[in-house]
């Protein structure tokens, strides 16, 4: 699957029953990381599937945080 946006990552979820919405921006994805963490840990997804949905999520936090 490929990763390129947080709408592809919400798709990833998706797939496996997993919708995330809390309201607050920031605690989405937060949730949608620990949400990932719990796929790979589980060996759903790959390896470079896990490694780019981190990478995105965390960089949309920063960049979040910086506003």
């Amino acid at each position: 699957m490929r990763m390129e946006t947080i709408y592809d990552i919400q798709q990833l979820l998706k797939k496996y029953g997993i919708i995330v919405y809390i309201g607050d921006r920031i605690a989405d994805l937060e949730l949608m990381e620990e949400e990932v963490k719990e796929l790979y840990r589980s060996q759903l997804i790959e390896k470079k599937d896990f490694e780019m949905a981190i990478m995105l999520l965390r960089h949309e936090i920063r960049m979040l945080k910086k506003i």
